[in-house]
Formats: C-alpha cells, sequence, structure tokens
C-alpha cells in the first residue's frame, strides 16, 4: 500500500481487524443516504474510497456550521473514507472512473435512475465482465416501478410513506421526523444488503446488483403501523408522545414543567406505576383491571395520571419508578444526550484529529465486537486529496500518469474548498 503523505490526516488506509478489513468500497454517493451507507462500513473496517467530482459531495457546502471551511454535516459523515475528484465529463475521468470500478469489490450509488447509462456506465455490462462485482443503487423510489424518474428527499419519503402522517398530535399538521430517517435508514438498508452480497460471494455466489428504496424503507419501518392498517382496515392517527396499544406508554408533564417517559407495558409495571405514584387504588379500579380495559378508559386514566405526575419534578420521580421496575427517563435535549454518552464511555461521541492536531467530535460507531478495541477512526478527506495514494494502490498507476490526468483536468487533487462561513471553533 502506499504511505506518501496526503493533505489530509489519513495518510493511508486504516490498519484495522474490522470485519470488512480488504474490502474495497468506491463511494459514488453524495448528501446523505449513500455517505451514511458507506461510513458504516468504512467503519467496519472497509476500505472506502469517495469518488468526487471537481466541486466536491455537495455537503461539503451546506450551511451553517463549518470547520476550516469544511461543512459540519459533511464532516459527520465521512469519517474513515479517502477522497479522489474525478472529472467525469472528460473521456479520461470517465476512463478512470471505469478502471476504479474494476478494483473495487463494492460500488455504491445514488445517482436517480438512469443517469449513469446516460453518461455511459452500463451496470449490467460491468457485472457480465466482473460477476463478483457488488453494486448498490440507492434511489428515492428504486429502479423500476412508476415514480422511478421522481426526484426524492429525505422528507418526500416521509410524506410519502405515512410516516409523517404519524408524527405529532391529533388535530395538527403532520410534523416531519426530528432525525433524517428517510435517508438513513435506506443508507442502513443498503449496508446491511452490502454485506449479506458479500457474504454469499464468500461462499462462491456471484456479486448482486442491491436496489434500495428510500420510499420502500420508509414503508418498512411502519412496523405494526402497517400491520394495523392492511389487518384491522384502520387509518392509524398521529401519536404525538404515546402509544396506539399501551396507554401507560407515553410522555408527562411534572411540576417543574419537565417531560419525562414512562413504559409501563406489562401488569407488573402497570401495578409499581401505582405504587409509586402513590396511586394504589389505581390498580383495582374496575376501569383499569386488564391492558384492553386501560385502552378503553384511557382518557379516564391519562388524566389521573397527568394529576398526579404534576406533584413532583420530573428529576424526582426517576428513583421511585426504577425502584418499582417501571422504565423511566427524562426527556433530554440533543447536547444533554450527548454529554451523556461521553459520560458512558461506549465511544458513542468520537474525537477526529485532523492534519494539524486539531481535532473536532462527532458520533461514533454504534457497532461492538466484544472483546475488541474500537478502530481509531480518522477525519473526513479534504476533496481529491487521496488520488496519488489511491491510484498507485488500486491501479497501480506510475506518478507521470496520475500527473498527466491532473494535467489534462480529469483528475484534481488536493483542492482546498473555498471558504464558506465562519469556522464553529
Amino acid at each position: 500500500m502506499a504511505t506518501e503523505a496526503s493533505p489530509r490526516g489519513n495518510t493511508a488506509p486504516r490498519k484495522t481487524a474490522g470485519p470488512l478489513s480488504g474490502y474495497r468500497v468506491l463511494d459514488m454517493t453524495t448528501f446523505l443516504s449513500g455517505p451514511f451507507c458507506t461510513q458504516i462500513l468504512a467503519d467496519l473496517g472497509a476500505e472506502v474510497v469517495k469518488l468526487e467530482s471537481p466541486s466536491g459531495d455537495s455537503s461539503r457546502a451546506i450551511p451553517p456550521y463549518f470547520v476550516k471551511d469544511e461543512s459540519a454535516y459533511f464532516l459527520g459523515i465521512n469519517r474513515n473514507k479517502r477522497s479522489v475528484a474525478v472529472d467525469m465529463k472528460r473521456p479520461e475521468g470517465m476512463d478512470l472512473t471505469r478502471r476504479l470500478m474494476d478494483a473495487a469489490d463494492v460500488v455504491v450509488e445514488n445517482y436517480r435512475p438512469g443517469v449513469l447509462a446516460r453518461m455511459g456506465i452500463d451496470i449490467d455490462v460491468l457485472r457480465a465482465a466482473r460477476p463478483g462485482l457488488v453494486w448498490a443503487s440507492i434511489s428515492g423510489f428504486g429502479q423500476h416501478g412508476p415514480w422511478r424518474d421522481q426526484p426524492a428527499y429525505d422528507m418526500i419519503v416521509q410524506a410519502l410513506s405515512g410516516v409523517m402522517s404519524l408524527t405529532g398530535e391529533a388535530g395538527r399538521p403532520a410534523v416531519r421526523l426530528g432525525i433524517p430517517a428517510g435517508d438513513m435508514v435506506a443508507g442502513m438498508y443498503a449496508a446491511i444488503a452490502i454485506n449479506a452480497a458479500l457474504a454469499d460471494r464468500e461462499r462462491g455466489g456471484q456479486g448482486r446488483t442491491v436496489d434500495v428504496s428510500m420510499l420502500d424503507c420508509q414503508l418498512a419501518m411502519l412496523s405494526y403501523q402497517s400491520t394495523y392498517a392492511l389487518v384491522a382496515g384502520v387509518t392509524p392517527q398521529p401519536q404525538g408522545a404515546r402509544h396506539d396499544s399501551i396507554p401507560t406508554y407515553r410522555s408527562f408533564v411534572a411540576g417543574d414543567g419537565r417531560e419525562l417517559v414512562v413504559t409501563a407495558n406489562t401488569e407488573r409495571m402497570w401495578k409499581g406505576l401505582c405504587v409509586a405514584l402513590g396511586r394504589e387504588a389505581l390498580a383495582s379500579d374496575a376501569r383499569f383491571q386488564t391492558g384492553a380495559l386501560r385502552l378503553t378508559h384511557r382518557e379516564a386514566l391519562w388524566q389521573l395520571l397527568e394529576e398526579a405526575f404534576l406533584a413532583r419534578p420530573a428529576a424526582d420521580w426517576i428513583e421511585p419508578l426504577q425502584r418499582e421496575g417501571v422504565p423511566v427517563a427524562l426527556i433530554k435535549n440533543v447536547p444533554e444526550a450527548l454529554n451523556d454518552a461521553r459520560a458512558a464511555g461506549r465511544g458513542m461521541v468520537a474525537s477526529l484529529c485532523d492534519e494539524d492536531g486539531d481535532t473536532i467530535e462527532v458520533v461514533g460507531n454504534p457497532i461492538k465486537f466484544s472483546g475488541e478495541p474500537a478502530a481509531p477512526a480518522t477525519y473526513p478527506p479534504r476533496l481529491g486529496a487521496d488520488a496519488r495514494d489511491v491510484l498507485r494502490a488500486w491501479l497501480d498507476m506510475a506518478p507521470p500518469d496520475i500527473q498527466a490526468l491532473s494535467d489534462c483536468g480529469a483528475l484534481t487533487a488536493g483542492v482546498e474548498p473555498p471558504g464558506r462561513g465562519a469556522d464553529i471553533r
């Protein structure tokens, strides 16, 4: 492997014992669904190379927060990768792209269906020449179907899937989920499919062409709500901070105005909730004897529970509820949740160090392997910073040939992005 220093801190492929170590992934994605997928693969040890246009992944420029002219949005989903910037509009750039595809085990792309074909890249031809290649496409509506050519973003698929109709309070306008689940769930499903395809290939099979639709993934996330609609013929309503089936699974406002959530799912938990609140009589009330009865009389039950929780500040309810075996939690804001994660010591707030020795913190890899230390993560790459290393390692390309690609404009190496906003540090 090449070891020549690049302008960023990640000067060479990570040496890791991750389960995907040794696999090469060509990442032709932008924004969120694809980069999140390939970050999962990189966290698992794969060598991931971002193939970017000369202007770079669009997420490099998303405001309002920047670190050394790089968007915080980009920095949060592109660790452990390297970058090669190629102008695919030039013949030399397209030829280089095909050669990099040929050297990869996995290609991940999230172009709109048909775009790569119009550029001269035929997936079927590539896989016929290399049957072991795993090709993964992430799109809004899939490679086939009536909506394949329509553009899609996170909120579009949240709306079309019914997810937004379940989010928010009854009688109020629908609300987008506070996290970009349309993108991130698609990225997770794509990573799962890629791992399955690689496992099958290792057993003597061929590669696969993976077709992941953001809308399909959101429909899959409907879970029991979709079953209720299909089996019972009902239209599930906005959930707010409640549950359709379990009336003691919801949030409450305490005496100090702060919210907490209680998930008393079982009969034992229900009785523990009554004891913790000092309302033991509720457990013997004929209206609340069973889960079905509590659901039927939920409005009356909620009024009684809401009055009880107002007697104390939210934090004061945690110990008595836990003592009675009732799952309970304060509703934290994002900084509070991250501070808790940092204190927990599970690596869910990770530090990344750039070439100047400066660090940023990002959310870490949630996948742990028992008895194995987490591999150190590398800072997201500067645009095109790793071109020479990658082309030598993947294609055995000589320095004069790399320079020729740079001279003709097909390859952009080590470009610093223009200033786009104030550094947040």
